[in-house]
Parts: structure tokens; sequence; C-alpha cells
């Protein structure tokens, strides 16, 4: 089945360039577009797609509360940031919201392509220089808090956080084994681990969940 993508976009030329682009594809299918996040919470439960296309900078609502108010709706649309901020605190509220991937609208459209599949295949695409911010940030030296019961926060191993630093950059759980030597399986044990100190119970919450600590 072809991929279903919607876009919300509030430039009219962007907008229908990016409805070109991705009817023309081979393995996708343009639903619906909106000018505006109003529009397009009223409208994407109709259309349902797959995968939503998510500018921030909208008039009215911007497109992190859509993507809020859109997870509830629609739990199972993936939903990609494609933006031209590049700031962490708009990376990390985008990701807080539930948006699996963040791109950046100078993308080449090949890498905006493959960024598609990817999200829809269980990966968290983002550009290069993204995916670096968002890992300098897990390095920056942080002052340790109390948890909510009174104990010391949970600390990642050397290997746990270095699994971490992968899946922050889009990586599937095999490309992750592949890339640090490891089995498939050992992949999804790390991850139930960091998920398990995190208290999380996915991808984007425990990237949140991180950049908070």
């Amino acid at each position: 089945m072809p991929i279903a993508i919607s876009i919300v976009e509030d430039n009219d030329k962007l907008r229908g360039t990016l409805a070109k682009v991705i009817g023309r594809a081979e393995g996708f299918r343009f639903v619906s577009d909106y000018a505006s996040a109003e529009d397009a919470l009223a409208g994407l439960p109709k259309a349902r797609p797959d995968v939503v296309l998510m500018d921030i900078n909208l008039p009215g609502m911007n497109g992190v509360e859509c993507v809020r108010k859109l997870k509830a709706l629609l739990p199972q649309t993936q939903v990609i940031m494609l933006t031209v901020y590049e700031d962490t605190e708009n990376i990390f509220n985008a990701l807080a919201a539930g948006a699996a991937g963040y791109m950046l609208k100078r993308t080449p459209t090949k890498e905006l392509i493959a960024a598609i599949r990817e999200v829809q295949h269980g990966g968290s695409p983002m550009t290069t220089h993204i995916a670096r911010l968002v890992v300098q940030s897990f390095q920056k030296p942080v002052a340790p808090s109390p948890s909510p019961a009174g104990g010391d926060p949970p600390e990642l191993s050397e290997r746990e956080q270095q699994v971490l630093d992968l899946l922050v950059q889009g990586l599937i759980y095999k490309e992750i084994a592949d890339k640090l030597n490891i089995g498939y399986e050992t992949v999804h044990t790390y991850i139930r681990r960091i998920y398990e100190k995190l208290q999380v119970r996915t991808r984007t919450e425990a990237v949140a969940k991180f950049l908070q600590r």
C-alpha cells in the first residue's frame, strides 16, 4: 500500500510544490493539505494519513501544539516537522509533543522522501545538523536533580548512552546493531533498559525525557 501523506504548511507555493513532489514519488499518495493548524485538526481525522509533514510557524495555533493535539486524535499517524527552525528549544518541544522526525525545509527532495519512508518504518529521521544539536544537548553538563521519589536520577551506562544517541540520529534497530557490532536482540534489551530507567514507553518520550535532565 502506498504511504498516505498530508501537509500542514501556510506557504501556498511551498505547499503546492511538496504536494507535487509527493504525488510523483513512487509508493506515496498525497491525500490532503492545510494552511493552518486549525484546518488540519478538523480535516486530518477524516483523511487519516500515515505521515504528516508539519510546519512550526503557522498562523494561529503553532505546529508544535498542533502535533500535541493531533497525536491525541491519531496516535498511529507519524509526524515529521518540516521547518526553518534549527534551535534546540523548538526541536525539543516538537519531539516532546509527539513528532517522530525533524527536518529542515532546505532538505533536498531525495532526502525528504527517504525520511518519510524511514519514519513509516519506525525510524526518527533528522537532518545531520539537527541530530548533532540533539546529541550535543545530551553532552552538556547538567546539575543533577532529585527524582520525584527523592532518589538520584537514573544513570545510563556507556553502552545505553551509545544506543540512545543512535536512536536520536534516526537509526532503526538493525542499523544500531550493525553500527555497534551487537545482535539485534541485544539492541532490544538495551532499549528496554533505557525505557525502564527513563520511565518512558516510546523513542520520542525517551529523547524528551533525557533532554529534560
